[in-house]
């Protein structure tokens, strides 16, 4: 058994536990959302996303989750700016090419405004520029992946929450809170998978 943890990351929160290379005030960061110790992120959310963090002191568990052959999908409920264009949601689903290659073929579908708390700061309207919301489902893990997608089909986005990966969901967890789960890791996964990973691990403040 294997303990995984379910963060709602907010925005302007970094994914790690201390902000060691930022010049000036510090960023806010993990340390005072979970005082659990020596678990660390399984996977990235960018600085600027919000949404679901995967947590972990197992490593096992966390190649499990992280490894590309596992392509453990993500979910992402994606505000966008500009008009409803069907062409744009027919690139998406048939893949894009970016500057590091083509990507693999998304799951995207409109859907109405999502019952979420609004944003702090909240995000900025241009009275002369519609928006609306899709929701995008990836299987690849490439840096700033969802925005570099529609940005590239004429929706740049304004806000990004990640709600699912996999199997796990947000459902439930407001904005900084967390909960616990088991799982169960297949004994071959947990054998086959390196060994409890050090590295990044903290230690709970003293």
């Amino acid at each position: 058994m294997s303990t995984l943890y379910l963060l709602n990351k907010p925005f302007h929160t970094l994914c790690q536990f201390t902000d060691e290379r930022h010049e000036g005030e510090p960023r806010k960061t993990l340390a005072p959302l979970i005082a659990v110790p020596n678990v660390y992120p399984a996977g990235r959310l960018d600085y600027d996303s919000e949404g679901l963090l995967l947590l972990t002191d197992d490593g096992a568990l966390a190649h499990r989750i992280t490894h590309p052959s596992q392509k453990l999908t993500k979910t992402y409920w994606v505000q966008v700016e500009g008009a409803r264009d069907d062409d744009a949601l027919q690139r998406l689903r048939h893949g894009v090419t970016l500057k590091d290659g083509p990507t693999r073929p998304a799951k995207v579908r409109r859907i109405e405004t999502p019952d979420v708390p609004e944003r702090v700061p909240p995000v900025r309207f241009r009275a002369s520029i519609p928006t609306h919301w899709l929701e995008i489902t990836i299987s690849e893990g490439r840096n700033r992946q969802v925005r570099r997608m529609t940005a590239h089909v004429g929706l740049p986005t304004l806000r990004l929450i990640r709600v699912a990966i996999g199997p796990w969901t947000l459902e439930g967890i407001a904005p900084g809170e967390w909960r616990k789960e088991t799982v169960h890791l297949p004994q071959q996964a947990a054998s086959s998978s390196p060994n409890r990973q050090k590295r990044g691990i903290r230690q709970r403040p003293s």
